[in-house]
């Protein structure tokens, strides 16, 4: 069976994306081909390496990379992650849904401690695992 291509995408590709992408191939990968990518790179941000290793999924060898950077260009599907990426996703053959989560650091700017701050890490997490999870019958596009 041909694996479904997911491309995650949102503006820095440091947080929300990758944890999409990390949560597809663990609960998805045997029918999903999944892959992210920003319309900026920001980096990996530490704080989503460290709470989806909490989770048991590894994303520390993924890396913050550009649309252009992927080996990949025909994708099945374009899942935008905020409104941003949303409002700037380039032209894509396939189909394009937007699935917007929270960002977590706008989320904890007002934070003190540290747990305080992984909470809304662990939130967003969360919520992208419970959607991922949906897939790929969850992959509706709304127009």
């Amino acid at each position: 069976m041909k694996k479904i291509k997911i491309l995650f995408l949102c503006t820095g590709n440091s947080c929300r994306s990758q944890m999409a992408e990390g949560w597809t191939r663990f609960l998805k990968g045997d029918v999903i081909d999944a892959y992210s990518a920003g319309i900026e790179k920001h980096g990996m941000n530490p704080l989503a390496v460290k709470v989806m290793a909490e989770a048991g999924v590894d994303i520390s060898g993924q890396w913050s990379k550009l649309i252009d950077d992927l080996p990949v260009r025909q994708f099945d599907y374009v899942v935008t992650l905020c409104g941003h990426a949303n409002e700037t996703c380039p032209f894509f053959p396939g189909k394009k849904i937007h699935r917007g989560f929270d960002d977590p650091p706008k989320l904890a700017v007002e934070a003190g401690r540290e747990e305080e701050i992984l909470s809304f890490y662990r939130k967003v997490r969360d919520e992208i695992r419970d959607y991922i999870s949906t897939l790929p019958q969850g992959l509706t596009v709304f127009r």
